[in-house]
């Protein structure tokens, strides 16, 4: 069952079916329940109960720790109902006859615990114990014999033995108490110093967790700082990337507009270099044709328009054409070289822009 319900139950137990009546006033009802046990074994089964007075076995040697504890002490679970002068009843009353007390005392304790454990033993315990009425008038009439018996041993004792041994029980119960007393102090004194100790620790642990806390606080700030130069050194750095490649646009616009001129300039000199060899070769033409037609001259030239001899006649020949010729060439090749550097000042400008 869960707990709350099994406290309930035990509450019930100690209560209303008086379990606690039997640790109460030095266990008085624990005693009057071995003197109705003993009755009842002097009634039931005496030839047993004459063989416990000759071996001075009393009640309380072997049911003390059955009546405290409901049987759960040795027995299974489905035996704690039973009752204990019903186990007398059984068949183990001509074992009991042959023993002396150690031997009584085990089988109590151990031979009969052992016996009940099967299933098939309690339910024959349980067939006889339906069918053995002991009426609640009986044992009242036990009780009061036993509380009768008690006064009559209390009248009959010496007063001065009975003070005697009240006084020794109550220092007795003195000695226990300060015992008691001493053991919640000791454990006072632990449990403070454990607890100053505790405190000690918690407060070193406080300490160290606020120095902790300062050093993170002062982390945490360095790291803003930080992060804050860093967005900021990231802002300069987009602008200055943004400014070069404003920069590396116009210079690629410039350098495309230089290209677009340079390749006009070079188509404007190739035409007019092609027009020039055109009327070059026209005038030679002419020039060679005239003098063929001349016979003065035709002495002085070959065939190729060469002077013959000695090169008097300088304006007849063709070196002017030559060194014109040689002089384009030289402004072509300076255009070209030109043109190389502007394409490679170009690659540079896109790497960079990269």
């Amino acid at each position: 069952m869960p707990e709350e319900q099994a406290f309930s139950v035990l509450v019930k137990i100690m209560f209303d079916y008086g379990l606690r009546e039997l640790f109460k006033q030095n266990f008085e009802d624990l005693h009057c329940k071995f003197y109705q046990l003993e009755r009842l074994m002097q009634e039931y089964i005496p030839d047993l109960y004459n063989h416990f007075l000759d071996i001075s076995l009393e009640a309380h040697m072997y049911a003390s720790q059955w009546f405290l504890t409901l049987f759960t002490a040795k027995f299974p679970l489905y035996m704690v109902f039973h009752i204990i002068d019903l186990l007398l009843c059984e068949t183990s009353k001509d074992d009991l006859l042959l023993t002396d007390f150690e031997g009584a005392l085990k089988f109590f304790r151990v031979q009969l615990p052992k016996r009940y454990r099967s299933e098939e033993n309690a339910k024959r315990l349980m067939e006889l114990a339906c069918n053995t009425k002991i009426s609640q008038k009986k044992l009242k009439k036990y009780e009061k014999e036993y509380h009768t018996m008690r006064e009559q041993q209390a009248q009959q004792e010496d007063p001065i033995e009975r003070f005697e041994r009240e006084n020794r029980r109550l220092q007795e119960a003195n000695m226990r108490l300060e015992q008691e007393n001493d053991d919640l102090a000791h454990e006072l004194v632990t449990s403070k110093i454990a607890l100053r100790k505790d405190l000690d620790n918690a407060e070193e642990k406080a300490d160290a967790l606020n120095k902790e806390l300062l050093m993170t606080k002062q982390k945490l700030i360095d790291a803003e700082d930080e992060k804050r130069r860093l967005e900021e050194e990231s802002a300069q750095l987009k602008e200055m990337c943004r400014r070069e490649l404003d920069k590396a646009e116009s210079e690629i616009k410039k350098n495309s507009s230089i290209i677009g001129d340079y390749k006009q300039i070079c188509s404007q000199l190739s035409e007019r270099l092609e027009k020039q060899q055109t009327t070059n070769k026209m005038e030679i033409e002419k020039i060679r044709q005239k003098v063929d037609d001349c016979d003065r001259c035709r002495d002085f030239f070959n065939k190729e328009g060469r002077v013959k001899g000695a090169s008097s006649a300088k304006g007849f020949s063709d070196e002017d054409t030559d060194e014109e010729k040689e002089t384009l060439k030289n402004q072509l090749r300076e255009m070209e070289l030109e043109l190389a550097q502007t394409k490679l000042q170009l690659v540079e400008a896109e790497c960079k822009i990269q």
